[in-house]
């Protein structure tokens, strides 16, 4: 009798725990492997870069931060989100036409709410026109982003968008 219930109790832990892995209310694997697709192209917009912005008065003091100038990286190779305390890490891994990108960073689009459970970011690095292509593994940028997880509670999906394509990482 005793060895009927020891058997019975370890085969249902056993079983217990296979069911576990994919399981939607495991946190590990609320967000699986990402899937690349291709991005439309876009129309340059009819605003003049040479142009700068004017304020209105040449009395008025800026208190507005300076806007960031990058580009949208080349390509994105790997998308990652990764639990932690208080929400998620994304990563995401890119690559760019040329060498020498600094000041990687995650943009979000629609100020960072979510459309329909979706969140939309976009990678962008201050990229020079002046240095050499290079070899891919000179050319790889990497960036971060947390997020909350009162944010993520309305976050389905995740998208970041590069030039030519887009990876998303979904629940």
């Amino acid at each position: 009798m005793r060895k009927s219930i020891a058997v019975l109790v370890i085969l249902s832990m056993a079983l217990s725990a296979c069911g576990w892995r994919d399981s939607r209310i495991n946190p590990v694997n609320w967000f699986g492997n990402s899937r690349s697709a291709p991005v439309p192209a876009q129309d340059p917009g009819q605003t003049n870069p040479l142009i700068p912005d004017r304020s209105s008065s040449i009395f008025k003091r800026r208190n507005q931060e300076a806007p960031y100038l990058g580009s949208p990286v080349d390509q994105i190779t790997a998308l990652s989100v990764e639990p932690s305390g208080g929400g998620a890490i994304i990563r995401v891994t890119g690559r760019t036409l040329r060498q020498g990108a600094y000041d990687v960073r995650l943009v979000a689009a629609n100020d960072g709410t979510p459309v329909d459970g979706l969140l939309t970011l976009e990678l962008r690095a201050m990229q020079p026109d002046d240095t050499p292509q290079g070899p891919e593994a000179t050319r790889r940028v990497h960036a971060g982003r947390f997020v909350s997880d009162q944010d993520l509670s309305r976050i389905s999906a995740i998208r970041v968008v590069g030039l030519r394509n887009s990876q998303t990482s979904s629940r």
